[in-house]
């Protein structure tokens, strides 16, 4: 039997899918499953731009195969959107992908050789991982930690993590999956250390409407002096609560990386055409589009931090962005946690799907009292998925 490619092997599971086999078998069970391991929004798709995807069905006679770096029409669109979040960028200077994924993907192809190293501040969105071994690249965690809300951990330990084949720092702004929102002081850090030590910084901004309590957000393309170094990462799944559409953006000033990456585009030939259709209408969407829906992110953040830490033992930061929060609980093995709750527990008929937080770790036994929690359903649904994770602590306890 031929033997299964050492890339294969090394490749990881996704610490938010791999339970999925245990939560269909307790679904078939007629048990309830809250599902609080993935960042799949149920806040309703917009309905124009479902309707616009529809209209084009109806009357286009070829579905054609777009320009590789997306449609020049759609490009433009963008330009105005960035513009009007102070993001001042050229339409040649983007790149529609197939999710913000493959723009991680081929940014690393066309940044970084294998073997190079990336420097990544932990815990960090578990796919970085994957992304980082089919481009045969190291992710350098740096540690953050949980007592301090996630903060950028200390300059000096991101400045230790510097060897000869460090080529890139790389953030998640604001945090997946801490929800930490990098402030612009913290940020300026980060420029400093990219300038002195010539290297990328990529910045994965997927969430960047979602910043919470006032907050602002800053952009690394708004960051001065480091123009040339900067990439980042969109797209459209978390901010029109449209994953499934996998359209994404890479952008960047460096046309020699942007010229680079579009070859690797130019292999997979284009983006998804309908997604571009439905991406194109959204930006003319309300300027007041996202103001109910942060509002309603904000109740149930609340809601699911005030609940987890009035449980006995469990500390959870309060997140400023995204919709994730990791929550510190009294165990001792996440993985075997959060198999349990699907295969051996139920409360009122129901349980809770929670992500191992071991999974966004690259540090050796990080995590491991640690979960993360997406609060993406309705708050009356989080009330009843908190009741089932307090009754199970209070049941795992006596085991």
């Amino acid at each position: 039997m031929p033997n299964i490619s050492n890339r294969g092997v090394a490749m990881p599971s996704s610490p938010i899918r791999k339970l999925v086999p245990y939560a269909e078998a307790a679904k078939s069970k007629g048990i309830k499953v809250f599902h609080l391991n993935i960042g799949q929004p149920d806040i309703i798709t917009p309905p124009r731009i479902m309707q616009a995807v529809a209209s084009a069905a109806l009357t286009m006679k070829v579905l054609e195969y777009s320009h590789s770096a997306g449609n020049e029409s759609l490009r433009k669109k963008q330009v105005n959107y960035y513009n009007n979040i102070g993001i001042h960028i050229s339409h040649k200077e983007i790149m529609m992908t197939t999710g913000g994924s493959e723009a991680i993907l081929f940014t690393m192809l066309s940044t970084l050789n294998p073997g190079d190293e990336v420097i990544v501040p932990e815990p960090f969105y578990a796919n970085y991982n994957g992304f980082s071994t089919i481009a045969g690249v190291k992710v350098v965690p740096v540690r953050s930690y949980i007592e301090s809300g996630f903060n950028l951990p200390p300059i000096s330990d991101i400045e230790d993590a510097i060897t000869t084949r460090t080529k890139a720092i790389m953030i998640c702004n604001p945090n997946n999956p801490t929800g930490y929102l990098y402030s612009k002081v913290e940020l300026n850090y980060i420029k400093d250390i990219v300038k002195t030590h010539d290297l990328y910084l990529f910045s994965d901004e997927a969430y960047k409407e979602f910043c919470y309590d006032n907050n602002s957000f800053t952009s690394a393309l708004q960051l001065e002096g480091i123009e040339q170094h900067v990439v980042v990462f969109d797209t459209i799944s978390k901010r029109y609560s449209a994953c499934g559409a996998r359209l994404g953006t890479m952008l960047s000033r460096n046309m020699e990386l942007m010229n680079t990456a579009l070859k690797f585009a130019q292999a997979r030939l284009s983006p998804p055409s309908f997604a571009q259709i439905l991406a194109e209408e959204a930006v003319d969407l309300p300027s007041d589009y996202f103001e109910s829906i942060k509002a309603e992110y904000c109740k149930r953040r609340d809601t699911i931090v005030d609940r987890l830490n009035k449980m006995e033992g469990v500390f959870c930061p309060n997140p400023l962005g995204t919709f994730y929060a990791i929550a510190r609980l009294p165990i001792d093995n996440s993985d075997k946690f959060c198999q349990w709750l699907l295969e051996k527990f139920s409360y009122n008929n129901s349980t809770v799907m929670l992500a191992p937080a071991t999974g966004f770790y690259s540090t050796k036994g990080a995590g491991t009292d640690e979960v993360r929690l997406a609060y993406v359903l309705n708050c009356d649904e989080i009330n009843k998925a908190m009741d089932c994770l307090e009754a199970a602590l209070k049941e795992y306890k006596q085991l």
